[in-house]
């Protein structure tokens, strides 16, 4: 890594010590080395007000239109002593970095510039309280399918009224499917709303019409003027001085920026709208956000929908070999219409939010008929290009990404950066594209491209397959046809994922010389019907989460390799549930679950072989609630008493204190589902850079080759090496896979005491000096979570006789191990000198963990497995 400068490319002024930079595409710390940022996103609660998740219909409609409903408390409760608990249990994990969910909603739900100051001293106060546990932060503008109430997240109910649209009325002509009104409003049935089903409104007339209007309104809707503005500069001047009044907030609290907050993303996977359609008879094929699952209207077809037309339209199925046609149904939305009553507004006036409506917007009437694309009486398409070559532009060909969103970008990192001058713009177009280059004046050395990922056969069937496709290969246009496209077998799917996400990688220097993130990764948990939940055959699967831990491990092996990615997992949901999951349009992606807590009592534990050892996760409760009754807050759930009358969960405050907890282990597995998988070595700090990572979790291996060069040993002015030996690569090492026999084996009266003695340091760490290949059982290395508060005791007495056992081979250098973290110092070449490289190997001594769930996937056989992929086979054949 060369030299890191002394000031700031972005303001010139002199960094200090806590400084990212962003160069060589890498993030890389004020002393040169280079950084791996991971961790998860905080949190998909947050897309709702507290106490109102997506299937909740009652006062939903109400609150909206008045305004009401506060996000206070979203992540994070900050009163109840939850909070320390689930940042330090983050922290265990070996995370260090966050992204932090807001959405516009939480700021202005009250109207138009009426901002809700108590909520942004509420989110300053949580990211103090990230900052004590030492995570960076970056902030993320959140939006799904525009606004919960056109069946997504984000935007505040009073944008749609004024788009000039008539929400109540999106479920009857399917102009967006609304959670809590599935299937109808009159017979909602929202436990039963289909999986990804919320995906299907990208392609929807709400969402359509929504993005088309923030990106593009004044080129494809002249008409819609409101306050004197074209909708466009209205929605996206109250979007950005919204975002950029928390980013002032958060300036002024006075010590967050770059210490913590280090960044913002200007809106998570933004939307083309009907920019570039070719023919509004058609869908684009090649527009990565359109689902076809359900009905599937065609934009001619929702536009006679909005009008309160009856249609006849496609329906889609997905399973495991993607998107099938399958029938037809008919749409009647009985002369309602998804456009507002002229009659809402009297003298062009809206009585609720003020805003003065252009005499030229008819409101009742759809805006795109109004701009002559089609004909209310015929139903006629007149302009079937008019998204691609609007007639009102002379020499205009739509690209949306160059066209529409790019300025809506440099208008937000220009104001942003009033606020945060150093802040990395994180930039995210939309899903699977491409970022258009960007200038040095705006990016200004200060930059990171966040692309988003996930195995998406997975995620929209439920279920982990034994053959998978390279999606984004076919998107661009890797293959000239499907089959090729199709991985069959482990191996080649997890070697197709590392290449997609490598794909992604490729795409930065688009933009520069800057880092790669992936914003968003992940897997859903109520696979194959909920059965680790206990919800099919009898119970049977109960606890057992080893597909998931399987599609987790794909997924998140594929970001390390060669390429060696920052990531932040989708998502850490503290009030996550079985039934409902996160809480929005049952998603269920959360790493961690109240209800996947393990009761206080009655603990077993088998060891799992010669030297390794099992916990025994005793079955949890599973709970059905009611809707009124399943938005719980962490403080106020237990575990379910055996007998439990209705089902619900016991009010206890447990969780809100690490007195639950007797030790490391038991707090960091606790709770956590496919922990194996997303609980990982990595290496945080490299001197050099990292070439290849390695994680066989089977074996609990860990393998990471650095590659150094003369260059690495220099330090900026006014950063010193340490007393003797300079600064060192540093690598989690999670206790999750490494803890000690007798640490584990505490949850039962048996204890197993790891054999050999370990080698400890004046500090308390265990350390080996430098042997061409060295070994060291450290059984008895402490624990600690870096950067705890100071002050938490309990949460030190859980660490405080934690231990982990590793086997340590070197290539070159010496070690030493304190806590989570192994430190690694190696020869740097003079100047002149080749580059080297220097590989580290980790496992541990006496085998892998094994859990309960795993040990009960072997007694099963190997019939019961070959059973299982012939059922696959079949449904595959049909």
């Amino acid at each position: 890594m060369p030299r890191v400068p002394s000031v700031s490319p972005a303001t010139g002024t002199a960094v200090p010590p806590y400084f990212i930079h962003t160069i060589e595409s890498s993030f890389v710390d004020n002393a040169g080395r280079t950084l791996l940022l991971r961790g998860v996103n905080l949190s998909g609660a947050d897309k709702a007000p507290a106490g109102k998740p997506s299937y909740i219909l009652d006062d939903f409609w109400e609150s909206g239109e008045s305004g009401e409903g506060s996000f206070i408390g979203r992540p994070l409760n900050l009163e109840d002593g939850s909070a320390d608990v689930h940042l330090a249990r983050l922290r265990g994990w070996g995370y260090n970095m966050l992204r932090y969910v807001v959405t516009w909603e939480a700021l202005e739900h009250a109207g138009p510039g009426q901002l809700d100051d108590e909520f942004m001293d509420y989110t300053v106060q949580v990211l103090r309280k990230c900052k004590e546990y030492g995570f960076k932060v970056y902030m993320d503008p959140h939006q799904d399918i525009w606004s919960r109430f056109s069946g997504g997240s984000g935007a505040p109910y009073w944008t749609l009224p004024a788009s000039g649209l008539n929400a109540r009325h999106f479920t009857p002509t399917q102009a967006a499917i609304v959670h809590c009104e599935y299937p109808t409003a009159s017979e909602p049935d929202p436990v039963n709303f289909p999986a990804m089903i919320w995906g299907t409104n990208y392609g929807r007339l709400a969402s359509q019409t929504l993005f088309t209007l923030f990106f593009a309104g004044r080129v494809f809707a002249p008409k819609c003027v409101i306050d004197g503005q074209n909708i466009q500069d209205y929605l996206q001047s109250h979007y950005i001085a919204a975002f950029s009044a928390l980013a002032d907030r958060i300036r002024d609290a006075g010590d967050l920026l770059d210490e913590c907050v280090i960044g913002w993303d200007s809106m998570n996977e933004p939307y083309e709208g009907f920019c570039g359609y070719d023919d509004l008879n058609t869908v684009p094929t090649k527009q990565t956000s359109t689902l076809k699952k359900g009905t599937f209207p065609t934009p001619a077809q929702s536009f006679r929908l909005g009008m309160g037309r009856a249609q006849t339209v496609d329906n889609w199925k997905f399973g495991s070999m993607g998107p099938s046609r399958d029938g037809s149904v008919t749409i009647d939305p009985r002369g309602l219409k998804v456009w507002a009553d002229p009659e809402s507004e009297p003298d062009g006036v809206h009585p609720r939010w003020g805003w003065r409506r252009d005499p030229g917007w008819q409101l009742g009437t759809c805006i795109w008929a109004q701009h002559g694309v089609w004909d209310v009486e015929t139903g006629d398409v007149l302009v079937p290009d008019y998204f691609k070559t609007p007639p009102f532009v002379t020499n205009h060909s739509a690209h949306f990404i160059e066209t529409y969103w790019l300025p809506h970008w440099q208008a937000f990192a220009t104001r942003l950066r009033q606020s945060h001058p150093e802040s990395i713009m994180f930039v995210a177009p939309p899903v699977f594209a491409q970022p258009p280059a960007i200038g040095e004046e705006l990016l200004r050395g200060r930059c990171c491209y966040s692309a988003h990922y996930y195995d998406g056969l997975t995620l929209i069937t439920r279920h982990w397959n034994w053959f998978n496709a390279d999606a984004l290969g076919l998107l661009r246009g890797k293959y000239s046809s499907t089959l090729p496209a199709v991985k069959i077998g482990e191996s080649a799917i997890r070697k197709s994922l590392q290449e997609q996400l490598g794909i992604l990688k490729d795409d930065a220097p688009i933009l520069g010389p800057y880092p790669t993130i992936i914003g968003e990764i992940g897997i859903p948990y109520d696979m194959d019907g909920k059965r680790s939940y206990g919800y099919t055959d009898g119970g049977k699967y109960k606890g057992d989460y080893s597909s998931q831990q399987k599609a987790l491990d794909a997924s998140l092996n594929a970001a390390d390799g060669p390429n060696a990615l920052n990531y932040t997992i989708w998502n850490y949901c503290p009030d996550n549930s079985h039934q409902w999951g996160d809480g929005w349009n049952m998603e269920d992606l959360s790493l961690w679950s109240p209800e996947d807590l393990r009761p206080r009592s009655d603990y077993k534990m088998e060891l799992g072989g010669a030297s390794s050892t099992g916990l025994l996760k005793k079955d949890v409760i599973v709970t059905t609630r009611s809707a009124t009754t399943s938005a719980l807050s962490l403080s106020t759930l237990a575990d379910a008493p055996e007998g439990s009358s209705d089902g619900t969960l016991t009010p206890s405050r447990e969780i809100a204190s690490f007195s639950r907890w007797e030790n490391a282990y038991d707090f960091l597995t606790d709770g956590s589902r496919a922990a194996k998988a997303f609980c990982r070595p990595y290496p945080v700090a490299v001197v050099g850079a990292p070439k290849d990572i390695q994680f066989n979790l089977a074996k609990a291996e860990f393998k990471c080759t650095v590659l150094v060069r003369a260059e690495d040993a220099l330090r900026p002015q006014g950063i010193s090496a340490s007393a003797d030996d300079g600064l060192a690569t540093e690598i989690y090492i999670p206790l999750v896979h490494y803890a000690s026999d007798s640490l584990v084996a505490r949850f039962s009266d048996r204890e197993q005491e790891c054999d050999g003695a370990a080698t400890m340091t004046p500090e308390g760490s265990l350390s080996k000096d430098s042997s061409p290949s060295v070994s060291r059982n450290a059984s008895s290395a402490q624990l600690a979570i870096p950067s705890a508060p100071s002050g938490s005791a309990s949460l030190s007495r859980l660490f405080d006789s934690a231990s982990e056992q590793l086997s340590v081979k070197v290539s070159a250098g010496r070690w030493e191990v304190s806590g989570q973290i192994l430190k690694w110092w190696y020869p740097i070449p003079a100047p002149g000198e080749p580059e080297c490289e220097y590989t580290i190997v980790v496992t541990r001594q006496g085998g892998a963990i094994t859990t309960m769930e795993e040990a009960a996937i072997a007694r099963r056989g190997l019939w019961e497995r070959w059973c299982s992929m012939l059922r696959e086979c079949c449904c595959v054949l049909m």
